[in-house]
């Protein structure tokens, strides 16, 4: 069971502070922000995100009460004014007050992260133990009790995996980087100016940075590491230098994350692989879509399937390119998609709309890898979870496109290059069928390899711009008084009528297959 008063003691009072908590409440199902057309239900922790009136506020408090909530949360100064605490007392609700410098949507985000980690505490305490996120809460909590100070503990891209119950001693930064699950950008560069990431990849014991200016508190940071490997580190907001006992004590409690993060990133890929597989048969159209929906945690609105390809050049590494490239992508997308190798290329399966427009960003912004592989990308339509083999065959399809240099740039969509697929579609069928070999146009064929004339180059393009010489040879790249000397030479050399639209249009299929299939 996670308790309000867990919860707020997790958060900390640098954010939160409860103006009461009934002896028996609840136990936190979910957070909730009080809007009309949101529905409350036992155990939601309510957020006041719009309510600026007291009576408003007095009102919420009652509401959530009746429909047995947990607690309601609002800013100052709404949450101590008088009446809306005596109507919380009166319900026999928790009222939380938030610090008004507290985003709320970063809250929302920070409170579900700990309704998860207590969540985690209490299915591991049941089940014996398990390699949850809980277990990294709690070995944050003991070994801020070690250092004697709040403690964070990160990945090598500073990102928040756990963090200390301790709110005691700390500073805006502190309070960033749990908040935004990462150490702010501004402060990810003070601290590499003083070459604290260098230190740390060299494999120094501690690190003691100082105070600085802005008011950023003293930190003591441990590499975490196993094997030779840096898997991540703690962090410690201290008061000043540390003593020696201190920082070895800090230091002895590195190894124990170190094994915990192995065993967490185990069970992590574990569920990958299983991830993995399920996803593999939604794309080959041999899975439940309920089931995906569920075990994938995807939406039911209309997903894509995007297919990402990328090579270094000479083939070695591609995997590790595909990973690495997925972590780009991953990184400001909102949620990380949902992807799987298969092929030798890169699945990924996002919701139509802001999730693909971002996701396409991304791809669009990536730099080529200094190996000379150029990523690219195609993404099918939009489709039904239950439809997504056909997306995905359509995501092939158009990535062949981009193989075949038929379509410029590097990120194709299928609903966007329906007149490069028709092309390449009535090409290849014309092809199978040998149109191509019908009629004259094998002469000028012949006639181009032995002699390099480029007749048939210059027909395809007469043809595209009929009556606009200028344009044609434009894509030529010739003058246009010479496209109209080859036109001369190749009718002197094949018999073709081209005032007759039907001779144009058998010329014109005839060509698309040679140059589309």
């Amino acid at each position: 069971m996670v308790s309000v008063r867990s919860v707020v003691d997790r958060v900390g009072p640098t954010l939160l502070h409860a103006l009461q908590v009934p002896e028996e409440s609840p136990a936190v199902g979910d957070v909730v922000i009080a809007e009309p057309g949101n529905t409350l239900a036992a155990g939601d922790l309510v957020l006041g995100v719009a309510i600026t009136e007291t009576s408003d506020a007095a009102e919420l408090v009652k509401l959530s009460a009746s429909k047995g909530a947990a607690a309601v949360l609002l800013k100052p100064p709404l949450a101590a004014k008088p009446s809306v605490k005596r109507a919380a007392k009166s319900a026999d609700i928790a009222l939380i007050e938030v610090r008004s410098a507290t985003s709320w949507a970063q809250l929302v985000w920070l409170l579900r992260t700990v309704l998860d980690a207590l969540a985690d505490e209490s299915d591991a305490l049941e089940d014996g133990g398990g390699p949850g996120s809980g277990d990294l809460f709690r070995l944050a909590d003991a070994v801020a009790s070690v250092v004697d100070a709040p403690v964070t503990i990160e990945d090598t891209n500073s990102r928040v995996l756990a963090y200390s119950a301790r709110q005691d001693l700390t500073d805006s930064a502190r309070v960033s980087t749990i908040m935004g699950r990462r150490i702010p950008d501004d402060v990810l560069a003070r601290f590499r100016s003083r070459g604290v990431f260098r230190e740390l990849s060299r494999g120094r014991q501690t690190i003691f940075v100082p105070a600085q200016r802005d008011g950023t508190l003293p930190r003591l940071i441990v590499p975490i590491r196993m094997g030779g490997e840096l898997l991540g580190s703690m962090w410690a907001v201290v008061a000043g230098p540390v003593s020696d006992e201190r920082a070895a004590a800090f230091a002895d409690a590195a190894p124990v994350v170190a094994l915990h993060l192995l065993r967490r990133r185990a069970h992590t890929d574990a569920q990958r692989r299983v991830s993995a597989e399920l996803l593999r048969a939604v794309l080959e159209g041999k899975a439940s879509p309920r089931k995906a929906i569920a075990e994938l945690d995807l939406s039911e609105e209309p997903h894509r399937v995007v297919v990402i390809e990328v090579s270094g050049g000479d083939g070695r590494d591609d995997e590790g390119l595909r990973l690495a490239l997925l972590e780009r992508i991953s990184q400001g997308v909102g949620r990380r998609p949902v992807a799987t190798e298969l092929g030798g290329v890169l699945y990924a399966v996002v919701p139509d709309g802001d999730g693909w427009d971002e996701l396409r960003a991304a791809l669009e912004a990536l730099p080529a890898s200094r190996r000379g592989g150029t990523p690219r990308a195609a993404a099918g339509s939009a489709c039904a979870i239950g439809e997504l083999a056909t997306s995905r065959a359509q995501a092939d399809e158009a990535l062949g496109l981009l193989r075949a240099k038929l379509v410029p740039g590097r990120v194709v969509v299928f609903d966007e290059a329906w007149t490069a697929l028709s092309l390449h579609r009535g090409a290849t069928a014309a092809s199978t069928a040998k149109v191509a070999e019908l009629g004259p146009l094998g002469l000028l064929r012949a006639h181009d390899e032995a002699h390099e004339s480029g007749y048939v180059d210059t027909l395809y393009q007469w043809l595209r711009y009929p009556g606009d010489p200028r344009a044609a040879a434009k894509e030529l790249r010739i003058h246009p008084n010479t496209l109209r000397y080859r036109m001369r030479r190749l009718l002197d050399l094949v018999p073709l009528d081209l005032d007759d639209p039907d001779v144009r249009l058998a010329l014109i299929t005839q060509l698309v297959s040679l140059r589309w299939s």
